[in-house]
C-alpha cells in the first residue's frame, strides 16, 4: 500500500496550532499522535512571585472563551488554601456567573464549531446560507450568555469583578431582573437547540471511557464538589496529586494527563451527564428524553447533544438564582491571607480544571500547578482516533481527513486562545 500524507491547512474550527499523523501499515493503525506545536506559554512560572490579589485577574487571560471557568478555580483553590468560605449568597452569584460562560461556550461550540462537521460545511457562514434561523438563534441564546457574564462578571470577556473571598462588585436584583425574560427565552431556545442537534446523523462509535468530573451533593456541578469517576473514583480535591499525573510527550509541548496507574480518562459533557444526570433540572432531563437520550451516553459524538441539554440547564438554573436572588450584605467576605497550599476543580465547559497554588506568609505564590481539560483529553483524543480509524482504513482519503477532524471536534479542544489551522498526516506503507 502506498504512503499518502493529508494536509488540512487552517482548519479554523478548532483553537490553537496541532497537527495529527496517522500511520497504516498492513492494515492496521499503528501509531496515532495528536502534535501540539505552539511555544509553552508559562503562566504558572508568570504567577511565582505574584500577590494572591493578582492571580484571578491574570489566569483570566489563559482564554477569552472561558476566562470564568480559570477566576472560579483560581479564587477557590487561594480561598482554600487560606480557610475562607464565601456565603450561600455569593456562592450562587457564582454559579450564576458560570451559567453565562456555560450558555455563550456551548452555543459557540454546537452551532459554529461542530454542527458544520455533521451537515458537511466548510463552517457557519456557508451552513447559515441554508439554515439562516438556526443560526441567528444560536447567536442570541450565546448573546444572553454573553449579557450574563458583562452584568455579574462587569464585562464579557476577561470579567474584572471576581476576587478571592467574593466579589468586587455584586448586582441588585433589580439589575438581574431584565435577564429574566431573556433566559426564559433563552432557555426554549436551547430546547430547540438539542432537537436540531438530535437530528443529526451520528456515526455508530461508542467508547467504554472512565468519565471524571465533579460530584456534588444536590447540584449539576459548577464550582464545588468531590471528584469523581464512573470507576470507583471518589476524592476530595486535596487528593487530585496523588490519582492523577501530567506527562511530558516528544510530540507534543502540551503536557498529557492519566489516572496514576490506569491510563487516560475522559473530562466535559459527557463525562458530567454520565456522572450527574440525576442533577440536570426536570425540564432538562425531558430534553435529554426528547433528543433520545438517557441518563447515560457513550457516543462522543452526541456530546453536541449533551452540550444543548447543558445549556438548556446553565438557563434554566440562572433562572432559578435570579428569581431567589438577594443581594449579599457584603460582596466579599473577611479573611487574613495565610500560608498555604490551597487546591480547587471547577467544570470549565469543555471540562474539569485543576489549579493548585502554594503561598508564602506574605501572599505571595511560591509556585501554581493548572491543569486545563484539554491537558487532560489528549491521550483519550489519541485513543478515540485509533478506534475510529481502525475500522475505516480503507475510507477515501478526503472522507477519512474529514472524519478524524471531527473526532477531534468532539472534544471542543482548546489548544490555545488563538485560532489556526491542524494538519494532518496519514502514512501508509
Amino acid at each position: 500500500m502506498s504512503s499518502r500524507t493529508i494536509k488540512v491547512d487552517m482548519l479554523a474550527r478548532v483553537e490553537g496550532e496541532g497537527g495529527l499523523t496517522v500511520k497504516v501499515k498492513d492494515g492496521k493503525v499503528t501509531d496515532v499522535k495528536f502534535t501540539i506545536f505552539e511555544p509553552p506559554r508559562f503562566f504558572e512560572a508568570f504567577l511565582r512571585g505574584r500577590s494572591y490579589d493578582e492571580v484571578v485577574d491574570i489566569v483570566a487571560r489563559i482564554c477569552g472563551i472561558c476566562p470564568v471557568a480559570y477566576q472560579m478555580s483560581a479564587a477557590h483553590a487561594i480561598e482554600d488554601a487560606f480557610g475562607v468560605t464565601v456565603s450561600e449568597e455569593l456562592r450562587q452569584l457564582r454559579r450564576l456567573l458560570y451559567c453565562g460562560e456555560w450558555i455563550e461556550s456551548h452555543m459557540l461550540h454546537v452551532f459554529f464549531l461542530h454542527a458544520p462537521d455533521f451537515l458537511g460545511y466548510q463552517d457557519a457562514i456557508a451552513m447559515a446560507r441554508d439554515h439562516l434561523p438556526v443560526v441567528q438563534r444560536a447567536l442570541r441564546i450565546k448573546k444572553t450568555g454573553n449579557d450574563l457574564v458583562a452584568l455579574v462578571g462587569g464585562r464579557e470577556i476577561h470579567p474584572v469583578s471576581v476576587r478571592v473571598g467574593g466579589f468586587y462588585k455584586v448586582p441588585t436584583k433589580a439589575e438581574l431582573a431584565p435577564l429574566g425574560e431573556k433566559l426564559k427565552w433563552a432557555r426554549d431556545a436551547a430546547i430547540e437547540a438539542v432537537m436540531f442537534t438530535a437530528g443529526l446523523p451520528f456515526p455508530d462509535f461508542e467508547r467504554d471511557y472512565e468519565y471524571v468530573a465533579l460530584r456534588h451533593s444536590h447540584d449539576y456541578p459548577f464550582n464545588q464538589g468531590r471528584l469523581a469517576s464512573n470507576r470507583g473514583l471518589d476524592i476530595s480535591i486535596r487528593e487530585y496529586d496523588q490519582n492523577f499525573e501530567e506527562q511530558h510527550v516528544a510530540h507534543s509541548t502540551a503536557l498529557h494527563s492519566i489516572r496514576t496507574g490506569r491510563g487516560p480518562y475522559l473530562v466535559g459533557p459527557l463525562a458530567r451527564y454520565n456522572l450527574n444526570y440525576d442533577r440536570l433540572s426536570p425540564i432538562a432531563r425531558e430534553a435529554a428524553a426528547r433528543a433520545g437520550l438517557g441518563p447515560t451516553c457513550h457516543n462522543p459524538f452526541k456530546s453536541i447533544i449533551v452540550r444543548a441539554v447543558e445549556t438548556v440547564y446553565a438557563a434554566d438554573e440562572a433562572l432559578r438564582i435570579i428569581e431567589s436572588y438577594e443581594k449579599p450584605a457584603k460582596a466579599v467576605v473577611d479573611f487574613r491571607p495565610a500560608p498555604g497550599v490551597g487546591y480547587a476543580c471547577t467544570e470549565a465547559p469543555r471540562g474539569t480544571l485543576f489549579h493548585r497554588y502554594r503561598i508564602n506568609p506574605r501572599g505571595q505564590v511560591l509556585d501554581a500547578k493548572i491543569v486545563p481539560p484539554t491537558s487532560q483529553n489528549l491521550k483519550m483524543m489519541e485513543a478515540d482516533l485509533r478506534a475510529f480509524v481502525t475500522p475505516r482504513i480503507e475510507t477515501p482519503v478526503d472522507a477519512l481527513t474529514w472524519q478524524c477532524e471531527q473526532v477531534l471536534r468532539n472534544y471542543d479542544p482548546c489548544i490555545s486562545c488563538a485560532t489556526h489551522f491542524l494538519r494532518l498526516n496519514v502514512e501508509r506503507e
